[in-house]
């Protein structure tokens, strides 16, 4: 059987667009929050209530679904802020989305990009 190029151009097209649409993998580890500042590092003003969160390498705007693993309460928040900064740790969360999940100090969380 003869397979022209555009063929395999077309199958590689499909294959590529297959995995733009997969859920990104999952990431999971310790958590914090936060409950003060003046603007975010994308030049937003704070708000601590707000459901949103710090993340070191994640894109602004990104929306996270944040799942404690304490106690399987999740919550979206967008990324709007770089951090965390210390040690160990995968997301600072606004003060509003820690208490969404039920969260005090640090919880182990696993996180999930929704879009």
């Amino acid at each position: 059987m003869k397979v022209s190029n555009r063929t395999v151009a077309a199958c590689f097209v499909t294959l590529v667009g297959a995995f733009a649409v997969l859920p990104a993998q999952a990431q999971g580890g310790q958590a914090s929050w936060y409950g003060s500042g003046k603007k975010t590092a994308n030049g937003e003003r704070f708000n601590p209530n707000g459901y949103t969160a710090a993340h070191r390498s994640l894109p602004f705007g990104t929306r996270v679904r944040v799942t404690n693993r304490a106690n399987g309460r999740s919550v979206v928040v967008r990324i709007n802020d770089r951090g965390p900064f210390v040690g160990g740790r995968v997301i600072d969360l606004a003060r509003g989305s820690a208490r969404a999940i039920g969260m005090s100090g640090t919880s182990y969380v696993s996180l999930n990009v929704v879009r």
